[in-house]
């Protein structure tokens, strides 16, 4: 009896899926690294269209081609990497999983990163940032304790330099009062203990005291909900109006504005890196960067002869 024709769309199909069940069972990628690796052999195959005759037909000069018109296109350097970081994985995948002889995309040269220091704002934004929650009136229908959240919030990011994710996983349990700690949940589910300041667990208490959160989420919403990250985005937008800072905060900029501040007063980088989570010290190693362009800025500005 003859076997069954398999077309290279179906065995392509397969072979993603496999690859992305791999990378959501086995490696614990999130959510969003998923979408982004899914996303990034949809838009090659649609480039490809109708050339395309299956992941393992592909050569590296494919790819170099891919990249070129990628370029053409005027798509920045951190596109370009992040699309091929989820190539080069699938291929990788192939070659250790699914028995492929060699990775095409290994073979393609790709343009060197940016460098594009972060936003950090000054130790006198950040004072006035975190102040604003108490100080402005509220409206008579919010409850008492969310502008008691919002401050707790504020100073956990800037105390902690926790990612906006491990923030809004944090659970009570989580929380080590008289160790002055809390345990959170990074990249790939690793999991590490992050120290607290003193500002930050007096702010978290009080909140938990006037909302009466005493197990579950951390941090809820006005539903009693766990709170999400278009709340703590819109709570930063708030904020900002009232405040004299001149550019936009994400929580990701109060995150770069924690390390910068601990360099710049002398924390050293393998503690840093430790603090911040990294996997690699070379992607602590930009806040060295900013340190220096800061120390430079003051130099020029103060120095009579500079």
């Amino acid at each position: 009896m003859k076997a069954p024709t398999v077309h290279a769309d179906d065995a392509s199909e397969a072979e993603e899926r496999a690859f992305l069940e791999f990378q959501s069972t086995e490696k614990s990628a999130s959510e969003r690294t998923l979408v982004n690796y899914r996303d990034a052999l949809a838009v090659y195959r649609r480039w490809r269209g109708e050339r395309f005759s299956g992941w393992r037909e592909a050569s590296a000069d494919d790819f170099r081609d891919y990249l070129f018109d990628l370029m053409k296109q005027g798509l920045k350097r951190a596109t370009l990497r992040l699309r091929f970081a989820a190539l080069r994985s699938f291929y990788k995948f192939l070659v250790l999983r699914r028995g492929l002889g060699r990775s095409p995309v290994a073979e393609v040269l790709l343009p060197k990163p940016e460098r594009n220091l972060p936003v950090v704002l000054s130790v006198s934004q950040i004072d006035e940032l975190l102040t604003l929650p108490l100080r402005l009136t509220v409206d008579k229908k919010t409850p008492l304790w969310l502008p008691l959240r919002d401050a707790a919030i504020l100073e956990l990011f800037y105390s902690s330099g926790l990612r906006i994710a491990e923030l809004l996983a944090i659970d009570v349990i989580d929380m080590d009062f008289i160790g002055e700690t809390v345990r959170v949940y990074g990249k790939g589910t690793k999991q590490r203990i992050v120290p607290i300041g003193c500002p930050a667990l007096v702010a978290i208490q009080r909140y938990r005291q006037a909302a009466v959160v005493t197990s579950g989420p951390l941090f809820l919403s006005k539903l009693r909900r766990r709170i999400t990250q278009q709340a703590v985005d819109q709570l930063l937008r708030k904020y900002l109006k009232h405040s004299s800072i001149p550019f936009g905060v994400s929580p990701h900029k109060l995150r770069h504005s924690f390390a910068t501040h601990l360099l710049d007063a002398g924390a050293d980088l393998r503690s840093v890196q430790s603090l911040l989570g990294h996997a690699s010290l070379s992607t602590t190693q930009i806040y060295t960067h900013v340190t220096k362009e800061r120390l430079k800025a003051a130099y020029d500005q103060a120095h009579p002869r500079a």
